[in-house]
């Protein structure tokens, strides 16, 4: 099985609020799925997974961004294939969104809005674990 496991990975994204008063989370549009979730992608041939989460925020974000603490992996069936998906918090550093073909639409919320926006209920415990332990931990 793990043979045909799809490895992906990617970033709980977050930068400091506006107002200073805590954090806002950063989720992505996929119009193919229609559906909210964190930015994250499939590994390229040869790349690890850090290198492929931050590969992925920046395609799909326009946001280069600091990788910081591991958080839990998710593993879940997709099209009948087993898939495992490496997550990371990531501080936003800089960049611009730019609309594209995977993802149209780009929202930073604050932590309880994003929770309830996550399409996918499983994409709420990397959220939990980043709130948790802190965007450091």
């Amino acid at each position: 099985m793990s043979g045909s496991t799809v490895r992906a990975a990617g970033c709980v994204l977050w930068r400091r609020a506006p107002d200073g008063d805590g954090l806002e989370i950063c989720l992505v549009h996929r119009p193919r799925y229609d559906d909210w979730s964190h930015p994250k992608g499939k590994l390229k041939r040869g790349e690890t997974p850090l290198e492929g989460a931050l590969r992925e925020v920046l395609e799909e974000t326009g946001h280069h961004c600091a990788p910081g603490a591991a958080l839990p992996t998710a593993r879940y069936a997709a099209n009948g294939r087993p898939k495992e998906v490496s997550y990371w918090a990531a501080e936003a550093t800089g960049g611009a969104f730019v609309p594209n073909d995977e993802v149209d639409r780009l929202a930073w919320l604050p932590p309880d809005t994003a929770r309830t926006r996550l399409s996918r209920p499983g994409d709420r415990v990397q959220l939990d674990a980043l709130l948790e332990h802190g965007p450091h931990a």
